[in-house]
């Protein structure tokens, strides 16, 4: 565990660095047994996760296991099963103009990254891109997020025991250690939290220059179209449910903030929404199973505040019981609150969903266009010319048809945002990009030298140049032709 001042945060991060440029970090032996080390931590350290998180978030051990520790094991698995085929140098075409001539792309670390974790899934959004970061031969330091304080500590209790400490640490604290941090130099920052920190971490990586990767949130929208069979109608429900209130408790960057729907279909999917929350979470209000509580005090009071404005509160129509001292409020369903209240023009965070009612579920695309672009867009549709409309005409960070969340699973799709809800990308293979320079390599013999690219200038050579520029057959011949003038 590292928890210092700034001179010892000076201290490792030189280590750190003498680390990675003695070149330890870029074979991969060294990458695979990091990654064998990461696995084998959350395999041996199962019941220790689940009491930290239950301490930290109140997650059932089923919810961790699906959100956190089951996320981070997939990610190293995918990893390891592709690194040396990630790592190798791909063969580049070269025109004929070239020849002769060879290039290749050539994959190599960044450097020494910095990593800040969220609170809300603390194990996973903190190891998954530790985990890109270690295939792609860096050195790492992680920042937990200090809002989550036993999930910190256990990380930063444990990856000293698995993973190579002088190329790998976590440090813990608050905003002091992270300004501290924010004054070092990094080749790489990766950030994933609210909007106004991601601003203070990118005002400071502009005096270095440094690459930030900055996964954020926003409001993400979920149209809900007419189905017409009941079964599907059902299915879909069942999944705005469980990824509206599943994962932490509406606490998720990519969960749904909102749904659309046609007004003449809004009474009966409220219907449905209650009955399937009574099914999943139980029937007591104030005895719900299996849901996460809100994090802390702070943000609490921020929903509180949110249902507390006197139109807001008027739109309720399931829900709204808040428990102060558990820190926990009750799944909350509101049917057309206020567009310009703040429920509607900043990210929820939280257990609360509204249902905005649309003459026309094709409105919905107009609707979501006149707000800032979400990190994700969910459509339950059947409606095969408006998935092209909404994928044609609506900028997301990732569009998912007929689910809710499980795009954040496939290590072969990239995650990231577009906007205000970010940019940069992560997930798999796309990770392993993150925290790579793609090294551009061309190779060339002293065969066959062509005067007319040197000076003294002339027409002629004008000629030729151009010719050579515009017909690469023609280049390659007046290149073998071996031209001077």
């Amino acid at each position: 565990m590292i928890s210092m001042e700034g001179g010892r945060v000076e201290e490792s991060i030189g280590e750190l660095r003498r680390t990675f440029r003695s070149g330890k970090t870029r074979s991969a032996a060294w990458r695979k047994a990091q990654l064998k080390a990461l696995l084998q931590l959350i395999r041996d350290n199962e019941d220790k996760i689940f009491e930290a998180l239950k301490h930290d978030l109140g997650k059932n051990p089923v919810e961790s296991y699906r959100d956190e520790l089951g996320v981070v094991e997939k990610s190293v698995k995918y990893s390891l099963s592709h690194v040396d085929e990630w790592m190798a140098p791909k063969k580049s075409s070269m025109p004929l103009i070239f020849f002769p001539a060879r290039g290749q792309v050539l994959p190599e670390p960044l450097g020494l990254v910095l990593i800040f974790s969220s609170w809300n899934f603390p194990i996973s959004l903190a190891l998954d891109p530790v985990i890109g970061a270690i295939s792609a031969g860096n050195s790492v330091v992680l920042k937990p997020s200090e809002q989550a304080p036993a999930c910190s500590s256990f990380l930063a209790n444990t990856i000293p025991l698995y993973l190579d400490s002088k190329a790998i640490k976590v440090i813990e604290g608050g905003a002091e250690i992270s300004q501290q941090l924010l004054q070092q130099k990094w080749d790489k920052i990766f950030f994933t939290g609210s909007p106004s920190v991601a601003r203070i971490v990118m005002s400071a990586a502009v005096k270095h220059l440094t690459p930030v990767t900055v996964e954020l949130g926003g409001k993400c929208p979920t149209i809900f179209d007419y189905l017409s069979s009941p079964s599907d109608t059902e299915v879909a429900v069942k999944r705005v449910v469980g990824g509206k209130w599943g994962p932490c408790n509406g606490q998720a960057c990519i969960g749904v903030d909102y749904v659309l729907v046609e007004e003449k279909f809004a009474f009966h999917l409220i219907e449905m929404l209650k009955k399937t929350i009574k099914k999943f979470y139980g029937e007591n209000p104030k005895q719900l199973k299996d849901i996460s509580r809100i994090v802390n005090k702070h943000h609490f009071q921020r929903l509180r505040n949110l249902l507390e404005e006197p139109l807001v509160a008027a739109s309720i129509v399931h829900g709204g019981l808040i428990d102060e001292e558990k820190l926990f409020i009750e799944p909350t369903i509101l049917l057309d609150p206020p567009l310009d209240a703040e429920i509607m023009t900043e990210e929820i965070f939280g257990p609360l969903l509204p249902i905005i009612t649309l003459k026309n579920i094709e409105e919905s695309i107009e609707f979501i266009n006149s707000r800032p672009k979400p990190l994700a867009l969910y459509a339950f549709t059947k409606d095969e010319a408006f998935k092209r409309r909404i994928l044609s005409e609506t900028s997301s960070g990732s569009v998912t048809f007929n689910d809710i969340m499980i795009q954040f699973l496939c290590d072969t799709l990239p995650f990231g945002g577009v906007g205000q809800s970010g940019f940069g990308r992560y997930h798999g293979k796309y990770s392993f990009d993150t925290f790579s320079h793609e090294k551009a390599v061309l190779q060339r013999t002293f065969f066959l030298e062509l005067e007319p690219r040197f000076p003294p200038w002339n027409d002629f050579k004008l000629k030729f140049i151009r010719l050579a520029y515009r017909f690469d057959y023609l280049g390659l011949i007046l290149l073998l032709l071996g031209l001077k003038r």
